[in-house]
């Protein structure tokens, strides 16, 4: 594919799984694309499509007024940004960052950008690589809005939804955070779910259908919870906190029965006994927040 010097522009560092689907989606929307890795020969096939491989991140960032930075976390991506020379060629251009990593990093990251005249926005990827590119793709910006606005029509090449949370550059990076903390405790409770079942002579094929029911039960109540909580409400009706504990009870003592670690399982009945300690023991399961936010 022939890029015409008309058509808009955009680099990007980072070809890792997602970095790639990134560029590929700006390839297939007809952007002017210029890649960089620093592991030589990774841009490979990219180039092959039509995008222009840079030698160096420096004469990357430069091709562009808008450079997209997808890197495993903040440390590799400002080991390549803070490098001199690139921060040089960046100076009043635009950084859209969709590394993850803290909050705290990426409003370090911003006020780095700030005092080297580089405009910045924050962001996550809330999906994996097959959705890039097509309209199941979630992506989360932060940061000034007016430059969210000036982008998005270039960002729009990545499909999917697009959502600015507000100014706070960390914002994007809190939800990440936190959606991906439901998603990993989740899925270890699950392989835990696996292990208990395979001990009991159940197969994971076996149970895959029934563990769908209960993820399907999900939805609703995460709605009612987010009211509880923002709300202060916590309610308990028709499962207050010693049902909880108790159903936790269980679990921890048929795992333990088998040998298989039930640590996780037994820091939230933890949690869960000492929100009924606090007399709070026909309030909801919700109530735990409260105590986590404690200090």
């Amino acid at each position: 594919m022939s890029m015409s010097p008309d058509q808009p522009a955009v680099t990007v560092l980072g070809l890792g799984p997602m970095g790639g689907a990134l560029s590929g989606a700006f390839l297939d929307a007809g952007l002017r694309t210029t890649v960089w890795n620093r592991t030589p020969g990774r841009d490979r096939e990219l180039v092959e499509r039509g995008a222009v491989g840079a030698p160096s991140a420096t004469e990357a960032v430069a091709a562009s007024a808008l450079t997209v930075v997808c890197l495993v976390n903040y440390d590799a991506a400002d080991s390549v940004l803070r490098d001199a020379p690139v921060t040089d060629a960046l100076k009043g251009r635009t950084v859209v960052n969709l590394s993850a990593d803290t909050p705290d990093r990426a409003r370090d990251t911003a006020s780095w950008a700030d005092a080297h005249g580089i405009r910045y926005l924050d962001g996550a990827i809330m999906t994996p690589t097959t959705s890039i590119g097509t309209p199941a793709a979630v992506f989360l910006h932060s940061g000034p809005e007016g430059l969210y606005r000036e982008h998005r029509p270039v960002l729009d090449a990545l499909g999917g939804t697009h959502t600015h949370l507000g100014e706070d550059i960390g914002r994007a990076a809190a939800y990440d955070i936190a959606l991906l903390d439901l998603f990993w405790t989740a899925t270890a409770g699950y392989a835990h779910a696996l292990a208990v079942a395979g001990a009991e002579g159940v197969t994971a094929r076996e149970l895959a259908p029934f563990a769908q029911g209960i993820a399907a039960i999900l939805p609703p109540l995460i709605e009612g919870w987010a009211d509880d909580v923002d709300s202060g409400t916590f309610s308990g009706e028709g499962n207050p906190i010693t049902s909880a504990v108790s159903s936790m009870a269980h679990i921890v003592q048929a795992s333990e029965a088998h040998g298989i670690d039930a640590g996780v399982l037994r820091t939230a009945e933890g949690q869960a006994r000492r929100v009924i300690g606090l007399g709070h023991g026909t309030d909801g399961f919700m109530r735990v927040t409260e105590v986590l936010r404690r200090h």
